[in-house]
């Protein structure tokens, strides 16, 4: 089993970084016990130890001229209703943006493309989870339920955003309470 992973694009999103992508498993019966298999890289399973989750909604993406990036502007679901902006790159800001009003282009985009393929699999995404901040920059996680388990994957936090976005039923989207304490420590 390989790990693909893209080589990173140019692009003025200094908050996110690329994705490592885990290979289905096209083969196996239904029926069949899952063998182990070594995870790829940038992958887990098991429960998430750490900090607790803070419920978060997407509460609008802009663009200044003024700013070097567009922002995703999140919200807490609950009290004390604490923000996070998160810069995104331009292309994700317009995928997000269709996303959040449920449209769909005449040909499918990426992330249109993988919704479908990831439900031909038999997978959801459960969550995007933005998992980290380290000198500014943003690490988020995309919660997978497919029929082999349960998988969390690397990822850009756009991405994961726009994917729980468009699933049939929108995904939640979480942040980790050490994140959103280190940004905005109210």
């Amino acid at each position: 089993m390989s790990t693909v992973t893209p080589e990173p694009e140019p692009t003025t999103e200094a908050a996110e970084e690329p994705a490592a992508v885990a290979p289905a498993d096209a083969g196996a019966p239904e029926s069949a016990p899952a063998a182990p298999v070594a995870e790829p890289e940038g992958t887990r399973t098991a429960g998430d130890a750490g900090t607790p989750n803070i419920v978060m909604t997407v509460e609008s993406v802009t663009y200044d001229l003024a700013d070097a990036a567009p922002v995703v502007r999140l919200l807490e679901a609950e009290a004390p209703y604490r923000a996070l902006e998160v810069p995104i790159a331009l292309p994700e800001a317009v995928a997000l943006a269709h996303a959040l009003e449920n449209r769909s282009g005449r040909r499918p985009s990426t992330h249109e493309l993988f919704t479908t393929v990831l439900g031909e699999l038999r997978g959801e995404v459960v969550a995007a989870r933005i998992a980290r901040v380290e000198n500014g920059v943003f690490f988020g996680e995309l919660v997978l339920m497919t029929p082999r388990g349960r998988r969390v994957i690397d990822c850009r936090v756009s991405d994961a955003l726009i994917l729980a976005l468009r699933q049939p039923v929108v995904a939640p989207v979480l942040c980790e309470a050490d994140v959103l304490s280190a940004v905005d420590p109210t």
